[in-house]
């Protein structure tokens, strides 16, 4: 199978975002506990276990006696912490994002972000970071209504003509959207991923680095056959 996308997971792949995970959920939640709409620690633990799934999602189980409308007004909230706190440079990419990145992109590949987070999230971490060097383009789940990884990874690929890749994340919805859309599934074994999902991934990296050999191999076996 010949590779000409690469299609990323944001939060736990590319971004650290455990980094600042803890100080913006404490931040939002210690706004909660102001308004009397909160009691004790705020729900960390619980955040990790769910990570990988769109916001509105996570609030629903954070916050499943709150009101909606509470809980839009937590989303404002936590996104506009969470962007304050990258470009305060309280963030990190995880090790060898960029020269993985500019690798690839030596070899022709076509680079895409497909993430749960919202576009004014990731916006602010490929400025940050200046990832837009090597990006072909960066998509949130809000791109499409019904919010699933599948069927945003199904538009990147319809739009940009992507009949081969791989979908490269640490949770089993960036496996299922490889699947679903018949690419290569790329799981990582970073923070928030979770053994009994990555045992359904194509393969299992530990380092991003591994990725350009993974792919180099795979370049290698296509000339073999042909």
């Amino acid at each position: 199978m010949k590779i000409d996308a690469v299609i990323f997971d944001m939060d736990g792949t590319l971004f650290q975002t455990d980094r600042i995970l803890e100080l913006s959920l404490k931040d939002t939640f210690a706004c909660l506990e102001k308004e009397g709409l909160w009691e004790g620690a705020p729900p960390i633990d619980k955040y990790r276990e769910i990570m990988g799934i769109p916001l509105p999602k996570v609030w629903e189980t954070l916050l499943p006696l709150h009101s909606e409308e509470v809980r839009e007004s937590v989303d404002e909230h936590f996104l506009e912490v969470l962007v304050d706190n990258i470009q305060s440079g309280k963030g990190e990419l995880y090790p060898h994002v960029k020269e993985t990145l500019e690798e690839l992109k030596k070899h022709g590949m076509k680079l895409f972000i497909a993430s749960n987070g919202l576009p004014a999230y990731l916006e602010s971490i490929v400025k940050y970071y200046n990832l837009d060097r090597w990006l072909d383009a960066a998509y949130s789940i809000e791109h499409v209504d019904s919010l699933i990884k599948s069927d945003l990874v199904h538009m990147i690929c319809r739009k940009h003509g992507i009949k081969s890749g791989a979908v490269v994340g640490d949770r089993l919805s960036d496996i299922t959207a490889a699947k679903d859309n018949g690419l290569l599934a790329v799981g990582c074994r970073f923070d928030f991923s979770q053994e009994h999902e990555l045992k359904q991934a194509d393969i299992v990296i530990e380092d991003l680095i591994e990725l350009n050999q993974f792919i180099e191999a795979v370049g290698r076996s296509n000339k073999i056959k042909s």
